[in-house]
Parts: structure tokens; C-alpha cells; sequence
């Protein structure tokens, strides 16, 4: 079988975990990877069999032995990158969040549809095996009609204001995993966001003019509801869990420890805290959701998270922010007719 070849943009923390795990699998060849920082790269990639640097993202696209491109380049340049990948007839994987415009994304996804390309979205939680299962079972109809969805997503500290000037903002920045998370769940588009936040962890994200805590209720085109719960802390580590209730019982998927071991005493019963950090969590999600956008390059099946996912996921953030604005629910149908800006 014919390798698939890659070319990676944007070598920073995502692209160097997404170009690594692609080095160690069968069948794929990283060719070359580009940033604008490349003698910062280029050791790296050496270093792991990456033959080819470049500053200017144009020279990977210009290669034509190269079939698919990983955008894991700052979001404010993702929507140029896919419309010239799309161009140049490569196969696109974009981290989320396609663009900070919701406009933007739409003109994005009608370019990647004109070429004819595939266009997969970076919402690697849906590859988690414990979450996959609980989508399994709700597919299989074992708890019948969902009624509801809960998800529990909290990091263990906050990051650096430098980090959220430039993220836009909680909703886009983290939110957004768990808007297309509750999607992936229900079975269901987002109808309604009602969003409520504050700043209860950090005095300099509110400077910045974010929130670092939020709740946020949401109404399902199925008739459910759903409800999500964000911090920036937790002080006993990364909380990632669901719940999915319906007619006939409940599913829940619960946080991943290093181990399963627990301690029973005299004090009580003692267990590991939560993996502490999203790459660790999330290490076998990652590898699965390019594993499945490799098959589809292939032409062994379509990409199973579509730029309309992305959308959708962007349209509920965007959302969130105006209820929180306005302290109001938001509906998602007119919101195309807004300005469709995040940032400023």
C-alpha cells in the first residue's frame, strides 16, 4: 500500500504531538513541517525523521507528493490555510476552533466543498474510549429517549493571561470541546444556550476580559437538555466526565487515574487524583482521531468530524457569549445574521 504523506503547519505544542504520533504509525510519512520560527523546529524534527523545514507554509502545499496537511498553526490563520490547501487539492485536518468568525468558517467549509477534499475538525474528545462507549450505548438505545446530557469540564489551573488574550476566550478556547461534546452525546444540533460565568479563580483573566468559571444550559433540537460546568481549576486535577440520562436508565463516564488501585484504612478510602494534564489524558484520543483521518485520505470512509461540526460547535460558543452579555437564552438559528465576531 501506498504511504500517505503529511505535511505538518505549525510546529508548536499540538503540532509536535500530532507530527510525533504520525512518525510512529504504519503507512504514513510526516515529509516536511512548516513555522515561522523553523531553527526552533528544525532539531525536533531532525530529530525524529522530519526531512523537511520550511517558513512559509506555501512550500508544503507546492510539494505534490504530499496528500494531506495537519493545521495546528495559531486559529487566526486557519481559515487562509484551509481555502489554500483546498486549492491545492490536499486532504485538511484543522485543529479547533476553524476561525474566531463564524462567517470565516463558513467560507472556509464552501472552498474545502468546491475542491472536493476532506476537511476534519480536531475535536479529539469524541475518540476517548470511554466517551465513545457511552455514545455506543446511547446509539444502541440502552437507555432509550435521551432526556439529558451533563458534562463536566475542568482544567487543573488556569492558564496564562498571555494565553487567554489571544485564546478567545473561555467559550472558544474550552467550551467549545464540550458544545460539540453535547452534540456528539444527544444525537442532536443545539437549539439554545443560557449561559452564566464569573470570575471566582483569577483576578488577571478578568482583565483580560474573560471568565475562568461557568455554567451552561443548552436545549436540544430532540427536545433534551444538556448542561455543562467549566473552571479553570480543579484543585485535585482534570475533571472530564459525563453523564447521559434517559427513558429506560443513565450512562456516565468517569475521570481517567494512573491507576486503579485504592486504599482502604482506619481514615477512610484513598485513590490516585485524575491524570493531571490534557495530553495525558487524551494520549489515545489523539492517536485515534488521526488513525480515522489517515483512513479517510485513504478513501476508507468519510471523516467523522465534518467542518459542519465545527460549525456547529463555533455557532453554540458564539452563542454563549451573548447570553452571558445579555444574561439571556440565546437561540443558535438566527445567529448567521449576526456580525459573527468573537475577538474585540
Amino acid at each position: 500500500m501506498k504511504p500517505v504523506q503529511i505535511g505538518v503547519i505549525g510546529a508548536g505544542r499540538i503540532g509536535r504531538l500530532h507530527a510525533e504520533n504520525l512518525v510512529r504509525r504504519r503507512g504514513v510519512i510526516v515529509k516536511a513541517i512548516s513555522d515561522l520560527y523553523p531553527e526552533a523546529a528544525r532539531e525536533w524534527a531532525s530529530s525524529i525523521g522530519i526531512p523537511h523545514v520550511h517558513v512559509d507554509y506555501q512550500e508544503v502545499l507546492a510539494d505534490p507528493a504530499i496528500d494531506a496537511v495537519l493545521i495546528c498553526s495559531p486559529t487566526d490563520t486557519h481559515v487562509d490555510v484551509i481555502c489554500a490547501a483546498a486549492r491545492a487539492g490536499k486532504a485538511i485536518f484543522c485543529e479547533k476552533p476553524v476561525s474566531f468568525d463564524f462567517r470565516q468558517t463558513i467560507d472556509a467549509i464552501a472552498s474545502v466543498a468546491h475542491a472536493g477534499v476532506p476537511l476534519q475538525i480536531g475535536f479529539n474528545r469524541r475518540f476517548d474510549p470511554n466517551f465513545r462507549r457511552v455514545k455506543e450505548w446511547v446509539d444502541a438505545g440502552k437507555i432509550g429517549k435521551v432526556h439529558s446530557v451533563k458534562i463536566t469540564s475542568r482544567d487543573p489551573s488556569p492558564p496564562s493571561p498571555e494565553y487567554v488574550r489571544s485564546s478567545g476566550g473561555l467559550f472558544v478556547d474550552m467550551t467549545i470541546h464540550d458544545f460539540d461534546m453535547a452534540r456528539y452525546l444527544s444525537g442532536s444540533d443545539i437549539t439554545e444556550v443560557y449561559a452564566a460565568g464569573g470570575v471566582l479563580i483569577d483576578p488577571a483573566i478578568g482583565e483580560m476580559g474573560d471568565i475562568d468559571t461557568a455554567m451552561i444550559s443548552l436545549k436540544f433540537a430532540n427536545g433534551a437538555f444538556g448542561m455543562i460546568d467549566n473552571s479553570r481549576k480543579a484543585a485535585y486535577g482534570y475533571d472530564q466526565r459525563v453523564e447521559v440520562f434517559g427513558m429506560d436508565g443513565c450512562i456516565t463516564a468517569d475521570n481517567d487515574y494512573p491507576s486503579s488501585a485504592q486504599l482502604y484504612d482506619g481514615n477512610g478510602v484513598h485513590r490516585e487524583k485524575p491524570k493531571y494534564f490534557f495530553l495525558e489524558r487524551y494520549s489515545v484520543s489523539y492517536i485515534q482521531e488521526l488513525d480515522e483521518f489517515i483512513a479517510a485520505v485513504r478513501g476508507e470512509g468519510a471523516v467523522p468530524v465534518s467542518g459542519n461540526d465545527g460549525l456547529q460547535a463555533e455557532l453554540a460558543a458564539y452563542a454563549a457569549r451573548l447570553s452571558l452579555k445579555d444574561g439571556r437564552p440565546v437561540k443558535l438559528e438566527p445567529i448567521a445574521a449576526t456580525k459573527g465576531r468573537f475577538a474585540g
